[in-house]
């Protein structure tokens, strides 16, 4: 069964709300045939309902929530095969895809310049890992930084909220709510934030006050099972920032 739950976070359904949820994803293929009525009659609800739905998942309607959601759920059941040949390349232009220079120059100066504060890192899970990793390469570049992870008490951050001049928060999914909070309490603060998740819209992109948008060819895949190559993209684009960074100290040295 494909796993919903980053579907619906934070979209305040009901249990019935759900049920239609799995309902179409899990009949992905013939839901569009079906239609709206008979939806509703073999949910035992009403085609209203159905259309509330799509618009509380954020869709125009039934019809654009069902073509939003094939290519999705799509991918999970078939792994891309398209990834295969050229699996792990990537490229400068890969990066600014969906992201841009002057985005990578104002993490530059709101963040790398930081010189009196803390760059705090944050992330739960697999993203953890990459944060980790950012975290250590900050620590080599001589930024002052603290790492915490879901493990960590959140006093880690709330003790130490009057010294942090940068949050970054990774979340692929964009919908983790732990990253939502520590967000939503850094802005209280007047923090400079920066958010690293997949490339289509979330909560936490709209949130952060910069986004980098790394793409994300299974979006269903929540437990990080299938082949992917957002993690090795994002940790690409940490080098390229820093990429960046060091050359233009070098420059004005020259």
């Amino acid at each position: 069964m494909i796993d919903i739950s980053k579907l619906i976070q934070g979209k305040n359904l009901t249990e019935l709300d759900v049920q239609l949820v799995q309902y179409i994803v899990t009949n992905i293929d013939n839901v569009l045939q079906k239609g709206v009525r008979t939806i509703a009659k073999e949910n035992f609800t009403s085609p209203a309902t159905v259309i509330r739905l799509s618009k509380k998942l954020g869709y125009s309607g039934f019809v654009d929530m069902y073509y939003q959601l094939l290519p999705l759920v799509k991918q999970v059941d078939t792994p891309n095969n398209e990834m295969n040949e050229d699996f792990l390349g990537s490229s400068q232009q890969d990066l600014l895809t969906h992201n841009t220079m002057a985005e990578i120059e104002m993490f530059i100066e709101k963040v790398l310049k930081l010189n009196q504060k803390y760059i705090f890192v944050y992330a739960t899970g697999f993203s953890a890992i990459a944060a980790e990793y950012l975290y250590k390469k900050l620590l080599v570049l001589g930024r002052k930084t603290i790492f915490a992870s879901g493990t960590d008490s959140i006093g880690v951050f709330e003790n130490n909220l009057e010294d942090i001049g940068a949050l970054v928060v990774i979340s692929k999914s964009g919908e983790t709510q732990v990253v939502i909070d520590k967000l939503l309490a850094a802005k209280e603060h007047r923090i400079f934030t920066v958010s690293f998740t997949k490339e289509t819209d979330n909560r936490v992109a709209q949130i952060s006050d910069l986004n980098f948008k790394i793409i994300d060819h299974n979006k269903l895949d929540d437990r990080n099972m299938l082949p992917n190559s957002f993690f090795p993209s994002l940790l690409l684009m940490f080098e390229f920032i820093f990429k960046q960074y060091i050359e233009g100290f070098l420059s004005k040295k020259e």
